[in-house]
């Protein structure tokens, strides 16, 4: 017997009720976490899945961490087996090959049962960043070598069961964190909003009925896969390759080669990663679900950017990374510095920008400007570890500038961390923020600037940078020129100054760092900018007016 029929009105109602359920366990999630990475960042992902763990809802985080929860709730549930999973269970899952991220990002997820408890009707997971977990360093793991100095690891374990707590679990959790209760508040945030969703998901079938909800899921689906095939269908078709390099894996100063092929061709939009590096001995190498992430982030937006994301939009895309390679980490390989991912997502829109380059944009400033301090709070003497992603410019495109400074393509709805919680919360103090003159690179449209920060410690503590890409130029489009790469100088004007990419400094009061963070990159011949777009590029400061006069030759 097929679904019973259900009207569009039908479809549109259930459906933003899905997403509305999504929504709400942000919000819950944001107003209940200990940690700024999550309620100021929002470094986490929420996703909604029916019983077959397909994808129906979403709400907006970290991009690749949406994509990831995917995986990672698929390999936790064959894990623990469905025939053990209870109404008021909630799961924790870190164990990167299967977590599609490092061991701090945290998936707890649950299953939703009927409202009598009979009959499981789908499953809710959340993916949020986590300060401390027992790793060999605090803060972030810059040089590890295989998983085991990455922290204390949970395959799928039960953090609450039938609805009560897993005391062993948490204590096991609090005297392997230097930041127990920060962690073990997150971990409470998590749970709240699963149980957010749970009674939203509950709501929704005891409503409607389980026969109209599935047959609403069925179609929404369906829809998804239609659009995003014919979205396939109307790309340019053909193979095309591109490269790019890491700075280094965090344990040699070798660059890492990465090269990847898109072929778009019989309905199917196909990512290979071979010819890329294998795997290496620092912490950079990709789990194969944050590789898949990653390739979704890059075919969501060239097919069907608009649209609320479920499992039909992604039908089309294949991924290929052999095991034992960069693109695919296998135990026990290190993975916690996982920057590849970030850098990746602009080497796919290189390869697609040689066959479509009208709708691609120039590279963005290419990764994301991390930096973190760890230490001791001079007032209150506590641990604290506190980070932020520094802005970059974004790509000039065919027809408008790039914008920036604005957080990296791969992290849509992230933010920064204010510069007010930066101060109050660790022994930083920002002597100057602002946008960096001369940073995008030229063209008839000018990539957008990166941002300037100089940073004064105030007391002693370690400053952690945590950036891949300050070798290499973002790269530009059709005639346009690179800009300068990210820098990151610790010490300048003294006899210890020194350029650094990924790096634990100790400092102390009174020492000094600068982070520059890159521009995008130009779009087309600088000679054909207008001249009065020049003129108020200088006006506004985007632009010195020698640059004015030597690149674009106009005077301003």
């Amino acid at each position: 017997m097929g679904e019973p029929p259900v009207d569009g009105a039908t479809v549109e109602v259930i459906g933003s009720y899905l997403t509305s359920a999504a929504e709400e366990m942000r919000v819950t999630l944001v107003r209940t976490a200990f940690n700024p990475v999550i309620y100021e960042v929002h470094d986490f992902g929420i996703s909604v899945y029916d019983r077959h763990l397909r994808l129906v809802a979403e709400s907006t985080g970290l991009s690749r961490f949406l994509g990831a929860n995917d995986y990672s709730l698929a390999r936790g549930v064959e894990y623990v087996g469905r025939e053990n999973l209870h109404p008021g269970d909630v799961v924790l899952l870190n164990y990167p090959y299967w977590n599609a991220a490092h061991s701090y990002d945290a998936t707890l997820f649950a299953p939703v049962f009927q409202p009598d408890g009979e009959g499981l009707i789908g499953f809710l997971c959340i993916r949020a960043h986590w300060m401390d977990l027992g790793a060999k360093d605090p803060g972030y793991v810059l040089d590890s070598t295989d998983m085991h100095q990455e922290g204390l690891i949970f395959p799928g374990t039960k953090v609450v069961s039938r609805g009560e707590p897993v005391r062993e679990i948490h204590e096991l959790i609090r005297f392997n964190s230097r930041m127990p209760d920060a962690v073990l508040g997150d971990l409470h945030a998590q749970i709240a909003a699963l149980r957010t969703g749970e009674r939203r998901l509950t709501e929704v079938y005891r409503r409607h009925g389980t026969a109209t909800v599935d047959a609403v899921v069925e179609r929404l689906i369906a829809t998804a896969a239609e659009s995003a095939a014919e979205a396939v269908a109307a790309l340019p078709q053909g193979t095309w390759t591109a490269e790019d390099w890491l700075d280094d894996d965090g344990v040699t100063d070798e660059p890492i080669l990465m090269r990847a092929t898109v072929t778009v061709a019989d309905g199917t939009f196909t990512v290979d990663f071979a010819g890329s590096s294998p795997a290496v001995p620092g912490p950079v190498n990709l789990p194969l679900g944050a590789t898949i992430a990653t390739c979704r982030v890059a075919f969501k937006a060239i097919t069907t950017p608009t649209e609320q994301s479920n499992a039909g939009h992604f039908a089309p895309l294949r991924v290929r990374a052999e095991p034992g390679t960069l693109f695919h980490a296998v135990y026990p390989a290190a993975t916690f510095t996982q920057w590849t991912g970030t850098v990746a997502l602009e080497l796919i829109y290189k390869a697609l920008a040689q066959g479509m380059p009208e709708r691609l944009p120039a590279s963005s400033g290419g990764d994301v400007p991390g930096f973190m301090m760890v230490g001791a709070h001079p007032e209150t003497g506590q641990i604290f570890a506190v980070s932020n992603n520094d802005p970059v410019g974004w790509g000039g495109t065919v027809d408008h500038d790039g914008i920036g400074p604005a957080n990296h393509l791969c992290q849509t709805q992230a933010r920064n961390t204010p510069v007010e919680v930066l101060e109050a919360k660790t022994g930083m103090f920002f002597e100057r923020v602002e946008i960096r003159t001369d940073s995008g690179g030229a063209g008839r449209f000018r990539g957008g600037c990166g941002l300037r920060r100089d940073i004064r410690f105030v007391s002693s503590g370690e400053f952690l940078s945590v950036i891949k890409k300050t070798r290499s130029a973002p790269w530009a489009l059709a005639g346009g020129l690179s800009p300068e790469p990210n820098q990151v100088v610790v010490f300048p004007g003294t006899d210890r100054e020194a350029r650094v990419s990924t790096r634990r400094t100790a400092v102390v009061s009174g020492d000094r760092v600068s982070l520059l963070t890159a521009g995008g990159g130009g779009h087309g011949d600088p000679g054909l900018r207008d001249p009065e777009a020049v003129r108020r590029d200088v006006a506004e400061g985007y632009v010195s007016a020698d640059a004015a006069r030597e690149t674009y030759g106009v005077n301003a």
